[in-house]
């Protein structure tokens, strides 16, 4: 019995999810709230700013890549004078800013030097779609295989079981992502002809119509996440495992699946939320070079296009929306840490 009340002692600070909090730590918390939401618009801004100048002054013309050499001076600059309308770039950021935050994506600009007018929108947000819905089901395997490495390797720090996972998910991890998707082409593929080497998804259909396009991408974003992801949970669930609450109820005799359900998973679920942000923010990245790979019809694919023929409307738009993204997945993160963590809740006091 004794035994038993150590082990609730020190177990309380850390696990007791029923801490009750006071009109302080509630303005506090909403103070805290309402700074992480004020820093991440700024942020945004800030971001949206260096992305603005940073594609505006890249070398190269969109003309000269729709038209090629073919492109007369006089012709460059009066299409160039078209597309800015004659504009300072500051009044040319503020207004691509407001249509952006009113949902009015602009157009290609490289559609526009050949005479036509085709809407960001009609690509991006399909390609936005596809993008997420492999995101998704990529998070959606990588979270419980995460979960079972970390714990299967944390809970017994040093043993082989722990240095035979580490070691492997060190090894998969370190691989680059177009070195796994060709290797997964190779063997899938060309020797067994079971899975198709591109995602071909008809105009206006959903991902999800091809099944089979989707093995290959979602696989090789595990086998690129789940390394990383594990080896963090791992250090995690070892530094829990190791405290002394966690001793005094192995010690009173309590069973593994016991200490795990009750201290380890509710003690482990801050910094799985921070993970599984991290792999969220990766896939943002990593989702680019995939998609190219397997020619899947998601954003990532749809910005090396537009980079390719220099659309910078396209570039501008798909850069910002995804650096956005990026901003949002960590303040959603740190602010559900905050109502996971006891510790951290209650020191808004």
């Amino acid at each position: 019995m004794v035994l038993a009340q150590g082990v609730d002692q020190f177990q309380a600070p850390l696990t007791d999810g029923a801490v009750r909090l006071s009109m302080r730590q509630r303005h506090s918390l909403g103070f805290y709230i309402g700074r992480r939401a004020a820093v991440g618009v700024v942020t945004v801004f800030a971001t949206s700013v260096l992305i603005y100048v940073a594609i505006i002054a890249l070398p190269g013309n969109v003309v000269e890549a729709v038209l090629g050499r073919s492109a007369t001076a006089k012709q460059t600059a009066d299409i160039e004078r078209q597309l800015s309308g004659g504009l300072p770039l500051w009044e040319r950021y503020f207004k691509f800013l407001g249509n952006l935050l009113t949902g009015h994506l602009g157009n290609s600009t490289a559609a526009l030097v050949q005479g036509n007018k085709v809407p960001v929108s009609d690509t991006v947000i399909p390609a936005l779609e596809h993008s997420a819905v492999l995101a998704l089901i990529t998070l959606i395997i990588f979270v419980p295989i995460m979960i079972a490495l970390g714990l299967l390797a944390g809970l017994k720090p040093g043993s082989p079981r722990d240095s035979a996972i580490t070691t492997g998910a060190l090894a998969v991890g370190a691989l680059p992502e177009f070195f796994i998707g060709t290797v997964l082409i190779a063997v899938f593929f060309d020797q067994f002809n079971l899975l198709p080497p591109v995602s071909v998804i008809s105009q206006g259909a959903s991902v999800l119509s091809s099944p089979k396009g989707l093995v290959l991408p979602v696989a090789t974003l595990l086998l690129t996440s789940v390394g990383f992801g594990s080896r963090l949970l791992r250090a995690s669930v070892a530094e829990i495992v190791s405290q002394d609450y966690v001793t005094m109820a192995r010690i009173n005799g309590y069973s593994e699946r016991a200490i795990i359900l009750k201290y380890v998973l509710p003690n482990a679920l801050a910094p799985t939320v921070q993970i599984v942000a991290q792999q969220l923010q990766y896939l943002i990245g990593g989702i680019i070079v995939v998609e190219s790979v397997f020619s899947f019809p998601g954003i990532g694919n749809d910005l090396v296009r537009a980079i390719s023929s220099q659309d910078t409307q396209q570039i501008l738009v798909i850069a910002t929306i995804l650096a956005a993204v990026y901003i949002f997945i960590n303040l959603v993160a740190d602010v559900i840490c905050v109502f996971l963590d006891p510790k951290v809740r209650t020191s808004f006091a």
